[in-house]
């Protein structure tokens, strides 16, 4: 008997992912883009001024889950407790008594009460980055200000991807009367002055995320509307479109099994840049204060500050870093996507 060694093709998924991965810099900015949106979701427990746990007088608390007042730690009052009170420090450093701290002790509202130097304060040994004209630790404004932004994000390219996919599919597939009446009123639509909304919206309803996802994710289909309704348009004339129409199959099954899974590559190559824009939107807009609402971590409100406080340069700076960084790693992540799922592409 003689053995016969069969080599099995990769499926095409594989094959786009070999040819993402040749492109060194499209994948390693995918890595670290997910290594820090990671880091973002632990914000609580890499930058919070609770500890992760301690022990105090033969009993083991976690501040990071409960509240406890002054008085369990020999304080006075009935109040939260304060760990950066020097005060509770000393009580919780005491023989038998320890604390786990995250590795920068504040958090997004921390207001240092016993800081050393005025806010704005500039970079020091116990804010690396230093403090905003507020008084609160820029890493931890960061920190929590990109994780905002990465998660707005997110949601409002899903809920633009199913809005899109979803309207781009009628079009594209039954055309005529209903891809005219459609493309008119994406018209009409997309001439709407949606600043103008926002302003007026801010005004009338009290500033929340939910409102602002709402009101964004009515102008932010349209893009991706119209890279799908251009595939469907194409991929509809396809003989294995006409076959399955010949053996009876439904309009819904064609659209869903047969065009919608030929039809996703220019969809997937525009969702990095789809987030880009979203957290230049969201940046924007908490720059001009029509954003998340006050006291919320922002990049865009950081930014404000820094115009503002042309002296503590540090606020600008870091901020600007952290922005750059994500929308060029959303960017190297898109080019590397595109040319990976490129049919055109002759790679092996």
């Amino acid at each position: 008997m003689t053995n016969t060694s069969v080599s099995i093709s990769p499926s095409p998924g594989k094959r786009a992912w070999q040819r993402f991965k040749r492109n060194r810099l499209g994948y390693w900015s995918l890595v670290i883009f997910c290594v820090l949106v990671v880091l973002s979701l632990l914000a609580e427990v890499l930058s919070n001024d609770r500890p992760l746990v301690l022990r105090y007088n033969g009993q083991t608390y976690f501040p990071l889950v409960k509240d406890y007042s002054e008085k369990t730690f020999g304080g006075d009052f009935e109040t939260a407790t304060d760990y950066l009170d020097p005060f509770i420090r000393a009580q919780l450093a005491k023989d038998g008594n320890w604390a786990i701290y995250p590795p920068n002790p504040y958090g997004p509202k921390t207001l240092n009460y016993f800081a050393k130097y005025p806010n704005p304060s500039g970079p020091s040994r116990d804010n690396l980055l230093g403090t905003d004209d507020r008084g609160r630790d820029l890493l931890a404004q960061l920190v929590y200000g990109f994780r905002v932004s990465v998660l707005f994000a997110f949601v409002l390219t899903a809920v633009g991807v199913v809005i899109g996919i979803f309207t781009g599919a009628i079009q594209g597939y039954f055309g005529g009367t209903t891809d005219l009446v459609f493309q008119r009123f994406i018209e009409i639509w997309s001439s709407m002055p949606a600043l103008y909304m926002l302003i007026i919206f801010s005004a009338i309803f009290t500033p929340s995320i939910g409102l602002l996802l709402l009101l964004l994710s009515l102008f932010g289909w349209m893009g991706l509307s119209d890279y799908t309704r251009a595939e469907f348009l194409r991929n509809r004339q396809m003989d294995y479109v006409r076959g399955a129409r010949a053996l009876g199959v439904g309009n819904t099954q064609i659209i869903w099994r047969h065009i919608l899974p030929n039809s996703l590559t220019p969809v997937v190559s525009f969702l990095p840049f789809q987030m880009s824009a979203s957290i230049l939107t969201l940046t924007s807009l908490d720059f001009l204060g029509l954003g998340v609402p006050p006291g919320t971590p922002s990049l865009g409100e950081l930014l404000n500050q820094g115009k503002n406080n042309i002296d503590a340069w540090w606020i600008s700076l870091s901020t600007f870093v952290v922005l750059v960084t994500t929308l060029l790693l959303l960017t190297f992540m898109g080019d590397a996507l595109r040319d990976a799922l490129d049919p055109r592409k002759v790679q092996a």
